[in-house]
């Protein structure tokens, strides 16, 4: 049989309360025991004491034994007086003697004691009379309880002990048994959601009732089920946009194809320009997917170095020129004479071309395009805005998503394949910045990119 968590928890602090509660038994009984032994030896040596005293004064009042001999009367008449006399009161002993006692002469016959034979060991006082010794007070060594009424006490204290062991291991099983099913309680949890979580059932939480160790990692396991479900619905998603980027160009290939076979349409240029143009499609559909998930890896290859960020931005403003004026677009550059930061200029210089490329797909004819930097304390602030159209709160916050197109048609020949701003992202975040989407002042969309900038740049 398998022990759980719970019942070695429990054992564990069960055992440590026995042992705690067993030490502390057996320590207190050997601790009343010889405190009880010990509390009848000074009662005893107290009496012996007084009545060696008052035997001293019997005897200088009789100058003899005589008075004494035989005559346990008068022993019992001295104890007697002993409790009688309120002077002294204060400083007896308590009632009753624990042990046999014997009073005897110089010659140690017995004078009063029990008819037993008088001991050769054990406490005795001297009895004297002009500074010699005339007697002897003898009583028998304390080593255990002979009085019934001692023992009597001795056992039911002994009882009694043995009951509050007996109701206290009762209450420490009880209480160890509820602490140790409270403390396992947020694990119990912890232990059932991983195992939902294990099986696939991202939707999965745990109830955070404390802000300790426990409740910390109640929340990290929030969390991670959090970006699971996410990362799932993401994956779920691409996969579904996947095919269906696929989807049309390759069904436009077959019904061309198709078309060509049956003879509906001829091999003309103008249809093999058809089936080229989606095989481009496709083409830069496969090279977006292979960039982005090279970038989601981090395989794509940096060769980080002090670049001049200025130059490369010119150089990809001037290739794409051309191609803003034939549809009509203006582009507006406010840049500094330099700005040098640590990176890699050919991703870079792909990362520019891609802004590039998405605000030429979507800014309408006769809009424009402004390109500015800013040198900010301790990093470099790149922005890109364009004109009309513009996008709604809710298309800002997606648009970086894998995709994702911002115009409701998806027209692949105006909006891409939905990845570019994606390996943006990627390559941006390798460069240890960030990049950003907001409304842009001329009307369309305004992207961002900050770079953290540890070499000094010039000014403007």
């Amino acid at each position: 049989m398998r022990i759980g968590i719970t019942g070695k928890l429990f054992l564990a602090i069960f055992a440590t309360c026995m042992l705690v509660l067993i030490t502390m038994h057996w320590g207190v009984r050997v601790s009343f025991e010889r405190g009880f032994i010990d509390y009848i030896k000074h009662s005893n040596e107290q009496r012996t004491n007084m009545l060696s005293e008052a035997l001293e004064e019997q005897y200088s009042q009789h100058g003899n034994w005589a008075f004494l001999r035989n005559n346990d009367r008068v022993v019992f008449q001295i104890m007697r007086s002993f409790e009688q006399n309120s002077d002294s009161s204060h400083n007896l002993p308590p009632k009753g003697w624990r042990t046999q006692f014997w009073v005897v002469d110089n010659q140690f016959n017995r004078l009063v004691g029990h008819s037993g034979p008088v001991p050769k060991e054990g406490p005795r006082h001297p009895i004297r009379y002009n500074n010699e010794i005339v007697g002897w007070v003898i009583t028998t060594p304390v080593e255990r309880l002979t009085r019934n009424t001692d023992i009597n006490f001795d056992q039911q204290q002994k009882r009694t002990s043995w009951l509050i062991v007996a109701l206290s291991t009762l209450l420490a099983a009880a209480v160890t048994w509820l602490m140790s099913r409270g403390l396992l309680a947020p694990v119990k949890r912890l232990v059932a959601g991983t195992h939902r979580l294990a099986a696939g059932d991202f939707s999965t939480r745990v109830t955070v009732d404390s802000q300790d160790e426990l409740g910390r990692l109640a929340q990290d396991f929030n969390q991670l089920a959090t970006s699971l479900e996410k990362n799932e619905q993401m994956r779920r998603a691409f996969m579904a946009d996947v095919s269906h980027e696929l989807r049309t160009p390759l069904a436009v290939l077959r019904g061309e194809l198709e078309a060509l076979q049956d003879g509906v349409r001829q091999p003309t240029q103008a249809s093999l320009s058809s089936l080229q143009a989606e095989v481009t499609t496709l083409t830069k559909l496969v090279d977006d997917l292979h960039q982005l998930s090279l970038s989601d890896l981090g395989a794509l290859a940096y060769r980080k170095s002090a670049v001049d960020c200025v130059h490369l931005l010119q150089i990809a403003v001037a290739a794409f020129r051309e191609r803003f004026r034939a549809k009509g677009l203006e582009i507006v550059t406010l840049l500094p004479e330099q700005a040098t930061l640590f990176g890699d200029p050919d991703r870079l210089n792909q990362l520019f071309n891609n802004l590039l490329e998405n605000s030429l797909r979507y800014t309408d004819a006769g809009g424009k395009l402004e390109i500015g930097a800013e040198q900010l304390p301790g990093r470099l602030r790149l922005y890109w805005r364009d004109s009309g159209p513009g996008v709604t709160d809710e298309q800002l916050a997606r648009i970086f998503e894998r995709f994702y197109r911002t115009e409701g048609s998806r027209n692949r020949a105006s909006g891409g394949s939905g990845l570019g701003l994606s390996i943006c992202q990627n390559i941006v975040e390798a460069h240890n910045g960030r990049i950003f989407a907001a409304h842009s002042p001329l009307g369309g969309v305004q992207i961002t990119v900050e770079f953290a900038t540890p070499i000094m740049n010039k000014a403007p």
